[in-house]
């Protein structure tokens, strides 16, 4: 339980609410997307996240609009991007009903569906007092908005008190340059400012401020709820947050370049087995910035070009088990994409003058210096990753480099074996204990591999669902998608690789993991 926040910094917010306004949706001439930049961090994985690039640009003032935007589309997938100018309030956020959305009362739905862009445009878009609730949905992207005392107690109430909120089989989102506020903490009847729970994957917040919060954040629900993970946190000023920047509970999460001030009893708490790793990030004037707080149930962390300045730490005691005084690693943490460090001594600057809402949209060119991207294109949304490719790769020639190699995996069923997959036999295959697991193919000096069949036994054809491709050695991601057969994955110099199943319509069985040179 977290004591609530003492705003030590900063008057409280003002939370008029404003007279509801009958709003429109403006259908704009072009189907040009409003936002800037791309997708970065885990966000731009799993297929990336475009939001609604190639679809229909709209103009909302009011939620009710928003609603009306999300539900006169054709499908609950066709491309959109909304342009949200004004205030939204609970005045002026109804229900819409239709074929195309599950909207709700008081809270921005963005609800079973996916290829979506909520951008903030002209004078602003101030979400007041009512949250953003993105549930069993993908593809989604929130970019230049403030979202302000949200509350889950008291009057009036929105999406459990959270500024935004993800769960349930939430799939690539990514929130830029937002800034999320409150007045408080629980007590005040505030929560988190940044929520993600309930298999929530692929998510980035990048260049956002949170501030004035009992709790900033949190990834996983408990510490036994550990679905959640892949999240990258970059060039955010958390200020004046009293503890959750953020919670991790499991999974593995990046956080760079961010800058923390007034940090009041804790910092980025990674605890029931999650993973952090933490780049050349500015701490100051705060308590306990990292460790494991409040619980048994160990986190750990990679840390690197971090700068502590006024610093304090408490000491370790049964449930406390601060990372500090004597900063070090206790774990290390693969990163699959390509990111640019900005120096930590220059974090504050240049955090100050891009992160939040209605400051132009500026980014770091990873030498300390402000400037602003290119618009994102307006190419078509790309298949997710989690769908069946468009196209299927030709069966890959040459010599099959699995045969002798070695095997191994992260379970297997009884009766059968690693090796059965290395042993060019189709009638013995290996499978996992449950319905998702994963093997791999093993080499003692380095082989290069450049595509890879996957064959079911006989009798479970179509069982495997969704997987992803790993190089084995450094974490990262080759590929994924769903579906047996052969699969392409860039020319990579390895010595293990494995076939990760994250889903499947029943027990999986892999006769054969066959490698290929070309």
């Amino acid at each position: 339980m977290r004591r609530s926040v003492a705003l030590r910094l900063y008057a409280a917010l003002a939370t008029t609410a404003l007279a509801a306004a009958a709003g429109a949706v403006v259908t704009m001439p072009s189907a040009s997307a409003a936002v800037t930049g791309s997708a970065t961090g885990f966000a731009s994985q799993n297929g990336g996240t475009t939001g609604g690039a190639g679809g229909q640009t709209v103009r909302a003032t009011t939620g009710t609009a928003i609603h009306q935007a999300l539900c006169n589309r054709a499908s609950a997938s066709t491309p959109i991007t909304i342009e949200v100018e004004g205030t939204i309030n609970h005045g002026n956020t109804a229900q819409v009903s239709g074929p195309s959305c599950n909207t709700a009362a008081g809270v921005i739905e963005l609800k079973q569906i996916s290829n979506v862009t909520l951008v903030g445009v002209g004078s602003g878009a101030v979400f007041d007092q009512l949250g953003i609730h993105v549930r069993e949905s993908s593809n989604i992207i929130i970019q230049n908005v403030t979202v302000r005392n949200v509350k889950k107690s008291g009057s009036p109430t929105s999406n459990g008190g959270d500024a935004i909120g993800m769960e349930k089989n939430v799939r690539n989102v990514w929130v830029d340059h937002a800034t999320l506020e409150a007045s408080g903490g629980e007590d005040e009847g505030f929560d988190g400012l940044f929520d993600l729970k309930d298999n929530t994957q692929y998510v980035t917040l990048s260049y956002s401020t949170l501030r004035n919060s009992g709790r900033g954040g949190l990834i996983g629900s408990s510490d036994t709820e550990l679905s959640n993970g892949y999240v990258t946190f970059h060039h955010n000023l958390y200020e004046n947050i009293d503890s959750r920047a953020p919670l991790l509970r499991g999974g593995t999460a990046h956080l760079y370049n961010n800058y923390y001030v007034k940090l009041n009893e804790s910092g980025i708490n990674s605890r029931a087995g999650a993973r952090a790793k933490v780049d050349n990030n500015y701490f100051k004037d705060s308590q306990d910035v990292l460790g494991t707080f409040y619980t048994t149930a160990a986190g750990y962390w990679q840390v690197a070009g971090n700068v502590f300045d006024n610093v304090t730490w408490s000491s370790p005691s049964a449930d406390t088990n601060p990372a500090g005084p004597d900063v070090k690693s206790t774990t290390t943490v693969a990163i699959p994409y390509s990111y640019a460090l900005d120096a930590a001594n220059c974090v504050p600057d240049i955090v100050t003058r891009t992160a939040g809402a209605n400051k132009g949209l500026q980014v770091s060119n990873g030498n300390c210096t402000p400037q602003t991207p290119s618009p994102s294109p307006t190419a078509p949304t790309p298949t997710p990753s989690s769908s069946t490719p468009t196209s299927t790769p030709t069966q890959p020639s040459g010599t099959n480099l699995s045969i002798g190699a070695g095997a191994d995996g992260s379970s297997k069923a009884t009766g059968t074996s690693y090796g059965s997959v290395v042993d060019g036999n189709l009638a013995t295959y290996w499978s996992p204990t449950g319905s998702t697991g994963s093997v791999s193919v093993k080499w003692s000096t380095p082989t290069t591999v450049a595509a890879l069949a996957i064959r079911e036994a006989a009798g479970s054809a179509g069982t495997i669902g969704s997987w992803r491709v790993l190089n084995a050695d450094t974490g990262a991601v080759l590929a994924s998608g769903t579906g047996a057969g052969t699969i392409a994955v860039p020319r990579t110099s390895l010595k293990k690789i494995t076939f990760e199943i994250t889903g499947s319509t029943g027990t999986p069985k892999v006769a054969e993991f066959e490698t290929y040179a070309g």
